[in-house]
């Protein structure tokens, strides 16, 4: 039977979404969980510990300001690949621009390259503050391991790793527990905004949302909200409207979760470093390695060893990540097939990219590379890269003609358009500050 055959038959369970209720509300966190735990990576760890430690608790309200921010364009990202059934730089190449496509891939892979790096380094380095012994080794190991595991676990395994995984982020909760966090303070920091616009707070701002909103994590919960539709054997929302209510509650409730618990987890970063290191005059932190080392003598053993564990898990679960949202970006924007369900023989070259970024990744450790500069110039493509991508999201999100009765409601397009317009100020502020 041919697919236009097959396609023009009546499907009632390919329109119905898999039914989660019964499985718990824990089956309902998927794509938006793992996304936001990723966001708290190594290298957004070591920017959270550095607002920690140099301004105390002053810019905590950060994370309660980004939260909605985020949210909303996150939404954004899984609604498209939910509806469309095709991740961000396919719809991009459907209906855009050659131009346009080429030049936010090449931004997309080059920013998350550098990312890889910086965070294999870290989990490298993390390991030899607990143990001794050669970083460089360790974050060979480290790159080996994330490869294979993404390349050879199947993708429902490997998606419930992923989300399991998340629970290390715990870690930074117990770091607070250990901290003796001046809760007066740090509550009024949490949820007082004061901003002293000086140079230095303002480019910590910036830096803030350059980590929490970032480009490969728009790439990567698209593409994953194909991935389960293709692993539950469901169509895409577009073609099966009557399955939109429940699904895209399942998928505000997983993003809700998933960027709140992101949130979280920066915000008792932030508290853990103000109430040691910038406590004690510790305030110059340029990775999450010597944020570890740092807390030692000040908060003890227990923290350190919290703090760097949770840099090692974070790792492992933000390398895929970044590695995969950029073979999501180049496979989809050379059409070749994609997808961490196939095996690596059906999709050569899309595991072939992911395997190229990895390498690059642990290679840029053995150079004269400073890392610090590294991440900064990262964080400089990925500022220069969100903006424009949102906007392009925004616009592909509220075009009738892509998406079309599920076109964004008034609250995200006001919302979506703000935070846009928050990272276009955000990423001026890297060329101005």
């Amino acid at each position: 039977m041919n697919d236009h055959a097959e396609s023009a038959l009546p499907n009632i369970a390919a329109d119905m979404p898999e039914p989660v209720k019964s499985k718990g509300f824990f089956a309902l966190l998927g794509p938006g969980i793992v996304t936001g735990a990723a966001d708290d990576d190594p290298s957004g760890i070591a920017t959270y510990s550095q607002v920690g430690a140099q301004f105390g608790y002053g810019l905590a309200w950060t994370m309660v300001f980004s939260f909605p921010l985020m949210t909303v364009i996150q939404g954004v990202a899984a609604r498209i690949g939910s509806v469309t059934g095709v991740g961000i730089a396919r719809n991009l190449r459907r209906h855009y621009p050659r131009g346009l496509l080429y030049a936010v891939i090449t931004l997309l892979v080059v920013a998350n390259v550098i990312n890889l790096a910086a965070d294999l380094g870290a989990m490298g380095s993390a390991v030899a503050l607990l143990f001794g012994g050669p970083e460089h080794l360790y974050t060979v190991v480290f790159g080996i391991a994330c490869l294979l595991l993404e390349t050879f676990m199947s993708y429902e395994r490997y998606a419930a790793t992923l989300k399991w995984a998340t629970l290390s982020l715990f870690a930074y909760v117990a770091v607070v527990l250990t901290a003796n966090v001046p809760w007066g303070p740090a509550l009024m920091g949490t949820f007082i905004p004061h901003l002293q616009f000086n140079g230095a707070e303002a480019m910590a701002l910036v830096a803030v949302l350059g980590t929490t909103i970032s480009p490969y994590l728009f790439f990567w919960q698209s593409s994953q909200e194909v991935e389960e539709q293709h692993r539950r054997l469901v169509k895409p929302l577009c073609i099966a409207p009557r399955a939109a209510g429940p699904e895209l509650n399942r998928i505000r409730t997983d993003t809700i979760v998933g960027m709140g618990f992101s949130n979280l987890i920066a915000l008792f970063i932030i508290l853990a470093t103000a109430a040691t290191l910038h406590a004690n005059g510790v305030t110059d932190i340029q990775t999450s390695a010597q944020a570890a080392e740092a807390l030692r003598p000040i908060a003890g053993p227990f923290a350190f060893i919290l703090f760097a564990t949770g840099i090692i898990a974070t790792g492992m679960l933000a390398v895929p990540v970044l590695a995969g949202s950029a073979a999501y970006g180049v496979g989809e924007m050379a059409d070749w097939p994609v997808g961490l369900a196939r095996r690596p023989r059906e999709a050569k070259a899309f595991y072939g990219i992911i395997a190229i970024a990895t390498i690059i990744g642990v290679a840029l450790n053995f150079t004269a590379i400073d890392p610090v500069k590294a991440l900064y110039w990262s964080a400089v493509v990925n500022g220069v890269l969100a903006a424009p991508l949102m906007a392009v999201m925004m616009v592909i999100a509220m075009n009738g003609r892509i998406m079309g009765r599920l076109t964004l409601p008034l609250p995200m397009v006001i919302v979506g358009w703000a935070a846009t317009v928050v990272m276009f100020l955000a990423s001026a502020g890297f060329f101005l500050l």
